[in-house]
């Protein structure tokens, strides 16, 4: 008997998030077929709400986020569009499988999510943080 994936957890996005991310990921589908459709299907099974619908510990586009792996134990971050990405500072990409498994979840989800080099992961979101209103504006 095959065992089925676990079930992904809800997750939530604003119409703007929605909005870019899918123009980006499909304008990332040639040079990254495997994360941009990836993101394409988290897009997909959002829960879309407005800005002001918006609960306070989804992570969204500029999220601080600490969580917990399998494989890097416990991390800080906040998520970014692929121009901004610098590892060194923390800032990982939305265009990579870990940015992309985290967007749209809030504290206390887990997810199971696929590394580039094919190995399954998991990790439990810890705390969310937004950015400050110009830091968000900045980055839009």
């Amino acid at each position: 008997m095959t065992q089925k994936p676990p079930r992904k957890p809800k997750i939530v996005v604003t119409e703007s998030d929605l909005e870019r991310l899918t123009g980006l990921a499909t304008a990332a589908l040639e040079r990254i077929p495997e994360v941009a459709e990836e993101l394409l299907n988290e897009m997909d099974r959002a829960k879309v709400v407005s800005p002001k619908q918006m609960p306070a510990d989804v992570v969204r586009m500029g999220s601080i986020v600490e969580f917990d792996s399998d494989s890097a134990q416990h991390r800080r971050v906040q998520l970014v569009f692929p121009g901004e990405a610098d590892i060194e500072q923390g800032k990982i990409s939305i265009l990579t499988p870990i940015g992309t498994a985290l967007i749209g979840l809030t504290a206390g989800q887990s997810i199971a999510w696929t590394a580039r080099d094919g190995k399954k992961h998991t990790l439990t979101v810890k705390t969310v943080e937004q950015p400050s209103p110009s830091l968000e504006k900045a980055s839009a």
